[in-house]
């Protein structure tokens, strides 16, 4: 029997997380939480969640940076609950990724329709626990959280993972500077050309056979990188 969805909560209040766990268990899904962003990030990578529920204040960074963060690289629904009614928020929060939009207080059968309704939809796309990308000797299982040259699982920081996870969402098309840097180090840094090229040249050393002469991560100069996957 396959095993009962996985949702992930992502919020910074110990009673929301508490009662939404013990309402999900009883209705047959699996339950993993987070209480910032950046743990909530990790766990999307890690976990494979098949929703995720996400409030948009939270303690490191915002929920709409979450939310662009996982869609970088993750197809997984993702629905935001937060006390923000306004339309602004809504679109800006459907605009970077989002699939749904809840405003506390809510009714928890409204959710749970929510959440069905993600599941059915996501059911009929590619899913993100099958989003394994090669390119050369390369293995990015992405849902998984792991990489793998010539069959060697490769060590890399949590930084590195999500840039070159980003890269592989996006296959043989190349990335300008400022959206890489918007999606790996957040809205404030996109002006920091040299974090990204630090971070190309490190994980160039663990993917490249020849780290000088580039032939899986590419510079198209003065533009940004892209990972080729075909000739």
């Amino acid at each position: 029997m396959d095993k009962d969805p996985l949702i992930l909560l992502i919020d910074d209040e110990p009673q929301i997380l508490r009662a939404l766990k013990t309402i999900l268990t009883a209705n047959h899904f699996r339950v993993a939480s987070a209480v910032n962003g950046e743990q909530g990030i990790a766990l999307a990578a890690t976990q494979a969640p098949d929703v995720i529920v996400l409030d948009l204040a939270l303690p490191d960074i915002s929920g709409f940076e979450v939310c662009s963060q996982i869609r970088s690289w993750s197809k997984v629904p993702i629905i935001v609950l937060s006390v923000r009614d306004d339309e602004k928020d809504k679109v800006t929060a459907l605009d970077t990724g989002a699939d749904d939009y809840l405003t506390k207080p809510f009714g928890i059968e409204e959710l749970l329709a929510r959440i069905r309704v993600a599941l059915r939809h996501s059911e009929t796309s590619i899913g993100n626990k099958e989003s394994i990308i090669h390119a050369g000797a390369l293995s990015i299982d992405i849902a998984r959280h792991i990489v793998t040259r010539s069959g060697e699982e490769l060590k890399l920081t949590a930084t590195e993972f999500k840039l070159l996870a980003y890269l592989a969402a996006h296959p043989d098309r190349v990335l300008t500077h400022q959206a890489i840097l918007t999606h790996v180090w957040g809205f404030d840094e996109a002006d920091h050309l040299e974090y990204l090229r630090v971070y190309i040249g490190q994980l160039r050393k663990k993917v490249e056979d020849d780290p000088d002469n580039p032939k899986l991560i590419v510079t198209d100069p003065g533009i940004g990188y892209r990972l080729k996957t075909s000739d």
